[in-house]
């Protein structure tokens, strides 16, 4: 088994799961019911994940995942110039220290 996939919105993973399964590629979800676990462990390890039951479909689950996600969540991980951590491309701020994506313009005065 492969991931392809993780996110804070269970409601995607589910979706794309989905759209995986219409394409015949087996996989499932995992952590589905992990989030009230956040706090008391790190958030992003609460994250549902999908995974691909055969490694042999991982190149193109990935594939099929990129082209289905919502234009505003696809993207990269980014690094936080902060802190240093590696932060999901829906984020604009660091969930660590609050420091703001090096993509997004800063807030200050103009």
């Amino acid at each position: 088994m492969k991931r392809v996939f993780s996110s804070h919105d269970p409601m995607l993973a589910g979706y794309l799961r989905a759209v995986l399964e219409e394409h015949g590629i087996g996989c499932i979800v995992k952590n589905e019911y992990l989030l009230g676990g956040a706090g008391e462990l790190p958030p992003t390890e609460c994250w549902p994940e999908l995974w691909v039951v055969e490694d042999g479909d991982e190149a193109r689950a990935r594939a099929i995942v990129e082209e289905a996600r919502p234009a505003e969540a696809a993207g990269e991980r980014w690094r936080c110039p902060g802190c240093g951590e590696w932060i999901e491309p829906e984020f604009g701020a660091c969930w660590r220290c609050a420091g703001g994506s090096p993509d997004v313009p800063s807030a200050g005065p103009a």
